[in-house]
């Protein structure tokens, strides 16, 4: 007797599919940057990004040169806040402590922050107030000068005026 065939599929669920009948014909896939990397850096923000240094990758560029910064295991301990006449045996962390841990002045600008400038105070808080001059005047113009008998605007300043009676030259 001829083995008649299985018309079960020998394959089980899930089947394989293909690309063009699984969800029907794909588009191929889209650009999501419509510009170059190279070019996009050099429009904003990217730009402004790039352009402007951390602290770190100051600090990491090629030609950075920190004359503070110490040489050698020597130039650390000796830049260091430990004192000896008034700290004796400290332990071996407390030698090497730095100005920068302790918090005191150092020179440094270690983290990027605006440090507030406080405003300045006139001596005996004085009421004078500091202004700008709005518009360039001539300082060789009759009209701005202060008013008096005299008129600058002939022989030495010696002439009266007529309201104020006297001779004229």
């Amino acid at each position: 007797m001829a083995a008649m065939q299985s018309s079960r599929d020998p394959y089980p669920f899930p089947q394989r599919q293909n690309d063009d009948n699984f969800m029907g014909r794909r588009d191929p896939e889209s650009i999501c940057y419509p510009v170059p990397t190279h070019l996009a850096q050099r429009q904003q923000p990217w730009e402004r990004l790039s352009g402007q240094h951390t602290l770190s990758s100051a600090r990491h560029e090629v030609y950075h040169h920190d004359p503070i910064a110490p040489n050698d295991d020597l130039d650390f301990v000796l830049k260091s806040t430990y004192n000896q006449h008034d700290e004796l045996l400290r332990d071996r962390n407390e030698v090497v402590y730095q100005p920068e841990t302790k918090g005191l002045d150092h020179g440094r600008v270690l983290k990027n922050r605006v440090v507030p400038v406080p405003e300045k105070k006139m001596a005996l808080n004085h009421p004078l107030i500091i202004t700008s001059q709005t518009k360039k005047e001539n300082i060789n113009s009759v009209k701005s000068a202060i008013v008096c008998n005299h008129l600058h605007a002939s022989r030495h300043g010696y002439s009266r005026k007529k309201e104020a009676g006297g001779f004229y030259s």
